[in-house]
C-alpha cells in the first residue's frame, strides 16, 4: 500500500509515537509537503523534514484553509486540555481527529473540540517504532466509512489494526498491548537478574534474557501454533522447564500477577479519561 493524498495530514505532537507513525507514513510514500506538524520543541528529524517541504508550526488559519483530511493527536493526556481548544478551527465534517492518547475518551474529545467533531480514539504501542505495532481503535458516530478507512490505513502503516464498537474496551486494550511492552522489558530485566543470581556474568545474563525473549516473540509471530502449544512443545515432562513452570503456573504465580497488573493499568487509564 502506498499513500497518496490531496489534502494534508496534521500531526499534533511529534514525540516517539507520533514520530513513529509519521515515519511509517513517509515510508509508504506520503510526501512531506502534505504534512503539517505542531510541536513546540520539534526534534532534529522533524526539522530536517521541514527542509524537505514539511510544514512546521504553521498558523492555525493556514492549516484550516487547506481542509486537512486528518488530525493526529499525539500529545500526552495531561496536556490535551490545553492543546485541543486551540485546534477547534480545524473541526469540520471533512476532517477526522485521530487520538492516540491513553485514557482520552471520545466524550472528552467532544467536550474539548465540540460536539460536531469526527473523532477516533486509538491505542497503539511502542513496537510501532519498528513497524510491528498493534493498534485498536473506536470511532464516534460522526465518523464516515471513508474516514474510518483513512484512519485504519494510517495506523496500519506501523503494524496490525483492530476495531471495537464498545469504547470501554479501549482501556482494557491499553492495559494489555499499550502498556504491555513495558511488562515484557521488565521480564527481561528480571530474567537477567535471575541469571546473575545463579552465577552468570551480568552481560551474558542480559544477552541470554534479551535473545530468549526476542526469539520467542519471533516464533509467536511466524508460527501458526498457539502460545499454549508452543509452551507445551518446549516442556518435557519432569524436565527443567516443567520444574520452572510449576512455580510460574502455581498458586500466586504469573497468571494472577498479570491480572492484577492489567487491572492497575486499566483503572489508571480510566482515571486519565475523567
Amino acid at each position: 500500500m502506498t499513500f497518496s493524498f490531496e489534502r494534508p495530514l496534521v500531526l499534533v505532537g511529534a514525540g516517539k509515537m507520533g514520530g513513529a507513525l509519521l515515519d511509517g507514513w513517509l515510508a509508504k510514500g506520503l510526501l512531506p509537503s502534505l504534512v503539517a506538524v505542531r510541536d513546540p520543541v520539534p526534534s532534529t528529524d522533524i526539522e530536517r523534514l521541514a527542509s524537505k517541504g514539511l510544514s512546521l508550526n504553521p498558523p492555525m488559519a493556514e492549516i484550516a484553509a487547506k481542509r486537512p483530511a486528518l488530525v493526529l493527536l499525539a500529545v500526552k493526556p495531561q496536556t490535551m486540555t490545553s492543546v485541543l481548544p486551540e485546534l477547534a478551527p480545524l473541526v469540520s465534517p471533512e476532517t477526522v481527529f485521530l487520538s492516540i492518547a491513553a485514557g482520552m475518551g471520545l466524550h472528552r474529545l467532544q467536550e474539548l473540540l465540540g460536539a460536531e467533531v469526527h473523532a477516533v480514539r486509538s491505542m497503539p504501542n511502542t513496537p510501532a517504532a519498528i513497524g510491528r505495532g498493534i493498534t485498536v481503535a473506536c470511532a464516534n458516530t460522526r465518523v464516515t466509512p471513508e474516514q474510518k478507512v483513512l484512519a485504519d490505513n494510517l495506523l496500519a502503516a506501523v503494524g496490525e489494526v483492530g476495531w471495537v464498537e464498545n469504547e470501554a474496551l479501549i482501556d482494557a486494550v491499553t492495559a494489555i498491548s499499550g502498556s504491555g511492552p513495558a511488562y515484557v522489558f521488565y521480564m527481561v530485566e528480571c530474567l537477567a537478574a535471575a541469571g546473575e543470581a545463579l552465577g552468570l556474568d551480568a552481560d551474558l545474563a542480559m544477552k541470554l534474557a534479551r535473545e530468549t525473549v526476542s526469539g520467542s516473540g519471533e516464533m509467536l509471530h511466524r508460527m501458526e501454533e498457539s502460545a499454549s502449544e508452543l509452551r507445551i512443545n518446549v516442556t518435557s515432562p519432569g524436565g527443567t522447564t516443567a520444574a520452572a513452570l510449576d512455580v510460574l503456573m502455581g498458586e500466586g504465580g504469573l497468571s494472577p500477577l498479570m491480572r492484577r497488573t492489567a487491572l492497575a493499568a486499566r483503572d489508571r487509564a480510566r482515571e486519565l479519561g475523567k
